[in-house]
């Protein structure tokens, strides 16, 4: 039980109307989850306004209500704070009621459209090799310390979130990473924690149903950094163009990693295969298990986060060039006869999918075929359908449209949306099978030895959403049943 003049430090209050001592035993952003003492924050979402479900909340017992507006009746007995902004007072708040976690541990965000899963796991599987008990909060998974629970956004909201750190810094946990979604900085879910440090991967088109244009995506991207403290360290990818775009506000130590240009991090490709990555490091040569320009840049980006949290480079290089990815981010298995090798690959992004398929390029030997499975999800950005489609086009020998996770919209009319615009070249190499499991069979089936099958936007999933119902479906599941029926 908490006091409620406690956990209101630091928020940005208008007025106080009743006992700002009162008890509170929970703090809730969602109604139907209020009980006897509990603080509910009246949140101003994208589908519904929390100030709607306060009667509801006071009736199930909730002592003291966070609102930016007050209702017009005010029942005895309950505190009624008024503020500036709840979205950001649930977030101060939360971090206030469960013990400032973020000040307990060394927590670690992770943007960018891409490669933020790779770097937050990396980061800690390189911890954990180092001996630290660690936390991780991902797209994938959540972690503590060995134990997963599952996930089901990329950043979770601001109690849920607190609740999750919470435990992990009562667990005992040094470091946490976490992937910062451009929505969670968007709806204030990060507010009032600290971090030790912020990443930067890249910033390509994604997500403009909710940000509208890209620049406003950008800027929530931005707004992470822009809110640092001076003892953090800011690492940003300078072979970004908006990279450095990152850095112009922060107060933290700044830092960046390349490829191609002078950087604090410095990288150099010097093979890239099957077996892996060979790269220089700081002019030191290293073997990793990872493959693909694009885990080159996660690695850099690894790296400048463990040097700049304390650690020994050596050592450091020495863990990390034995370690594996995420599930999901170029996962790779290969017939036993056929010998067709099938990559299973999250890229629901159009330059995540041309960093994939330039990557399964150069791992070509000869003029094997690379056979593409994509979709794009329903009820989710739309003007990027026709890009997807013409990606996969260019940049494979066949390609199959097919459903992702269409939720609420008809699959054909997503598939539709993916051929507009489609040249008259790539308009021959593609076919559209609504059904998803049917269009991996088909692209084994349309598969020689030695050709490469690329399934792509749903990666680690599990599910497949369809009218408001997750059924059963795993990619790489699938591809090996598959795999297994043409080697009989």
């Amino acid at each position: 039980m908490k006091v409620l003049a406690d956990i209101l430090y630091t928020v940005r209050l208008r007025a106080v109307n009743g006992d700002s001592n009162a008890p509170v035993s929970s703090v809730q952003i969602d109604s139907r989850k209020v009980e006897a003492g509990a603080l509910f924050v009246a949140v101003k979402g994208t589908a519904s306004d929390g100030h709607a479900f306060i009667p509801k909340a006071v009736g199930l017992g909730a002592t003291a209500i966070v609102c930016e507006t007050l209702p017009s009746e005010l029942k005895e007995g309950v505190t009624y704070v008024q503020v500036e902004d709840s979205a950001e007072a649930a977030g101060i708040i939360a971090h206030n009621f469960y013990g400032q976690p973020s000040g307990r541990m060394k927590l670690v965000g992770v943007t960018g459209t891409n490669g933020k899963t790779t770097i937050a796991t990396l980061l800690y599987k390189l911890f954990n090799g180092l001996g630290y008990t660690c936390g991780l909060v991902s797209t994938v998974e959540n972690v503590i310390d060995g134990e997963v629970i599952p996930s089901t956004h990329t950043t979770p909201d601001a109690v849920s979130l607190n609740a999750l750190l919470g435990l992990m810094a009562d667990r005992g946990c040094t470091h946490v990473f976490m992937e910062v979604s451009s929505h969670a900085v968007h709806q204030r879910r990060i507010a009032g924690l600290h971090f030790a440090g912020a990443l930067f991967s890249n910033i390509t088109h994604d997500h403009l149903d909710y940000h509208k244009t890209f620049d406003e995506y950008i800027k929530a991207k931005k707004a992470f950094f822009d809110g640092l403290s001076a003892d953090a360290f800011a690492i940003t990818n300078a072979d970004d163009k908006r990279g450095a775009v990152m850095l112009q506000n922060t107060a933290a130590n700044k830092l960046s990693y390349s490829l191609r240009t002078v950087a604090d991090f410095k990288g150099k490709i010097l093979e890239n295969a099957l077996t892996g990555l060979v790269m220089t490091v700081n002019e030191q040569e290293v073997h990793f298990r990872l493959i693909g320009e694009f885990n080159a840049y996660n690695l850099l980006a690894v790296y400048g986060a463990a040097v700049s949290l304390g650690e020994d480079k050596q050592e450091v290089l020495q863990v990390l060039s034995n370690l594996t990815g995420a599930e999901g981010r170029f996962d790779y298995l290969v017939s036993a006869k056929g010998r067709v090798l099938g990559i299973v690959d999250y890229a629901h992004t159009p330059d995540a999918l041309v960093n994939v398929l330039s990557t399964i390029k150069k791992l070509r030997k000869g003029h094997e075929q690379i056979i593409t499975v994509v979709g794009c999800g329903g009820d989710r950005d739309k003007t990027k359908r026709p890009i997807m489609g013409e990606v996969a086009c260019t940049h494979s020998d066949k390609v199959i449209f097919t459903s992702d996770n269409p939720r609420s919209e008809d699959p054909l009319q997503i598939l539709a949306d993916m051929e507009e615009g489609l040249s008259s070249a790539a308009r021959r190499k593609f076919v559209s099978i609504p059904d998803r499991k049917q269009a991996i069979k088909t692209a084994v089936s349309m598969a020689g030895p030695e050709d490469i099958l690329l399934i792509a936007g749903k990666g680690h999933e599990k599910y497949q959403d369809v009218k408001g119902v997750k059924q059963h479906f795993d990619d790489k599941e699938v591809l090996q049943e598959m795999f297994e029926l043409l080697d009989k």
